[in-house]
C-alpha cells in the first residue's frame, strides 16, 4: 500500500478493509521515515503492532 493512501485510511472516519497476512486490520498511524504502519487485528484492539506497508492490502469493493 502507498503510504498517502495509509495515512488517508487512518485518519478517515469510514472504516476500509484493510488486511495484513489476511487478518483485517485498523491503521492506527503511519510513520513515513520508515513506511511502516501502527495496526492492529479488528478482533484484538490489545494486539498492536508495527509493519511495513508494503504487507497491507487494501480489498476496494
Amino acid at each position: 500500500m502507498n503510504i498517502h493512501r495509509a495515512k488517508e485510511i487512518s485518519t478517515s472516519p469510514i472504516m476500509a478493509d484493510v488486511k495484513y497476512q489476511g487478518t483485517p486490520i485498523y491503521i492506527q498511524a503511519v510513520n513515513d521515515e520508515n513506511k511502516t504502519a501502527r495496526i492492529f487485528p479488528l478482533d484484538e484492539p490489545e494486539n498492536e503492532q508495527t509493519v511495513p506497508l508494503s504487507g497491507l492490502i487494501e480489498n476496494e469493493n
